[in-house]
């Protein structure tokens, strides 16, 4: 497998064609994308889906990649960094795990960590910021683990189930994540 990252159980690859199949189950899953973007709550083709992937293999200026296992090697979502910004070193997370069997796994934490360590050490980035519905009670507790602090509330930003819910916006600059790091160096207990 072609890894660009690893991690102790996940790998992360750059996405393929080959993911079609995947990603069109997991966009007719309401329950996958339940906290997702809210385009993904409308029914999507296989057609949809298909243009979607394609344009996001193209895209140069977004880093995603595909979350694998490293056991049994399936795909089980994506992830990345959005609207990176050479001039004011920044970019946004996000992460989107479709396969429910994944779950509760760790998994979450593991690639945010993955992801927020290439994006600081890599990719030279000061702030990496991200937005989570409040409602997403393991996104934001894997996203704290990493580092993340929230820096504000959107109100009623969200729409899922019947009811509104705030959005955190949450954000880890590099001072905290050298300090982590240095930490874990040290034997320390990460944040």
């Amino acid at each position: 497998m072609n890894a660009f990252l690893a991690g102790e159980h996940i790998l992360l690859r750059p996405l393929e064609m080959d993911d079609l199949e995947a990603f069109a189950g997991w966009f007719m899953d309401r329950e996958a994308t339940r906290y997702s973007m809210g385009v993904w709550l409308f029914p999507w083709s296989r057609y949809e889906t298909e243009q979607w992937l394609k344009r996001t293999l193209l895209d140069k200026e977004t880093l995603s990649l595909g979350v694998v296992e490293k056991e049994g090697g399936s795909l089980i979502g994506y992830a990345g960094i959005a609207s990176i910004s050479l001039v004011n070193r920044s970019g946004e997370y996000y992460i989107f795990l479709g396969a429910k069997e994944s779950w509760g796994k760790g998994y979450g934490t593991e690639v945010t960590r993955l992801i927020v360590d290439y994006g600081f050490a890599s990719l030279n980035l000061h702030r990496i910021m991200l937005t989570v519905s409040e409602s997403n009670i393991a996104g934001v507790r894997a996203y704290t683990r990493v580092g993340f602090q929230q820096e504000g509330v959107l109100r009623d930003a969200c729409y899922r189930d019947g009811a509104y819910h705030d959005k955190l916006v949450m954000a880890i600059f590099r001072p905290s994540w050298e300090a982590n790091r240095a930490a874990q160096a040290n034997g320390e207990a990460r944040t």
